[in-house]
């Protein structure tokens, strides 16, 4: 039995908790963190490197940063990352055996950092992938940026699903059903669930202070999954790639904020902003 299997039995119908300002500044302050190991590893993923290799990287960066890796030891998973290579979906085994040219490689990881979790997955080509795969890889991040949007006071967790099903659908993608998005805050899975597919206008109310991790995990063949002999990993039934993209966010009245961005990140998505802004003014002077 895998972790989801035991969360989702334990959260049930338990309370949403929304954070309060100095809880969410914790929550940033994680997720930056958290954000820096995973550019850090994504730059390291090349053809001979292991996926024992990036994760002992990650371990020691989050130790060297004053963390914890959150998922060592949680219900005993053994690793600080889940890597999952070409058809492993998500909780995948560190191993030793190097990546090859064409992989897909999945890294999956969170901290916890004064009291706080930040989870992020990403999926990363190893040297040259075909085109089919970069399509499900860029189709998974889109599927992100869609339920990242839906996150909106006043909109309900059924409108995140769906935003990301109507995207993946598009390109027939299998959407995994047996894991879930979740709740996040002082432990790495809080209330809600958070399905990647459902229908706009259900389940619970979005609050302001929600945080949330936002994962979608789209197949290119079926949606059905199996778990391995170790108990953990699990792949596509039908053999075909998988990814996963995750971010963690914080709902706020201003809309959505990603909490998983480097210092880096969150200076160019200010700067795309205040250029968005200063193109409409420009625009609206020009009618004028």
């Amino acid at each position: 039995m895998s972790w989801f299997d035991r969360f989702a039995g334990l959260l049930g119908k338990r309370m949403i908790i929304a954070k309060s300002a100095k809880d969410l500044d914790k929550m940033r302050a994680v997720g930056e963190l958290i954000a820096e190991v995973r550019e850090s590893l994504r730059a390291m993923v090349k053809p001979g490197i292991s996926t024992m290799d990036l994760n002992n990287a990650a371990d020691k960066m989050i130790r060297d940063a004053g963390a914890i890796p959150t998922f060592i030891g949680y219900h005993g998973f053994p690793y600080a990352i889940c890597a999952s290579v070409n058809d492993e979906i998500v909780h995948g085994f560190s191993k030793t055996e190097p990546l090859v040219e064409g992989d897909i490689v999945s890294l999956d990881m969170a901290a916890t950092y004064h009291g706080f979790v930040g989870d992020t997955a990403m999926t990363v080509p190893v040297g040259n992938i075909t085109d089919e795969l970069k399509q499900l890889i860029r189709v998974t991040e889109e599927c992100l940026d869609f339920g990242i949007q839906a996150c909106l006071v006043n909109n309900r967790v059924g409108d995140i699903g769906w935003a990301v099903q109507q995207h993946a659908e598009k390109f027939g993608y299998g959407i995994v059903r047996d894991y879930t998005g979740h709740g996040i805050g002082r432990a790495m899975h809080e209330s809600p669930q958070i399905p990647n597919y459902g229908r706009p206008g259900t389940k619970d109310r979005i609050r302001a202070g929600y945080c949330f991790a936002i994962e979608p995990m789209l197949n290119l063949g079926t949606h059905e999954t199996r778990t391995l002999s170790d108990k953990w990993t699990v792949v596509t039934l039908d053999g075909m790639p998988s990814a996963h993209a995750e971010h963690t966010l914080a709902v706020t009245a201003d809309g959505p904020e990603i909490l998983t961005l480097t210092k880096e990140q969150k200076r160019l998505m200010r700067e795309r902003s205040t250029e968005t802004v200063s193109g409409r003014l420009e625009k609206v002077a020009g009618k004028g």
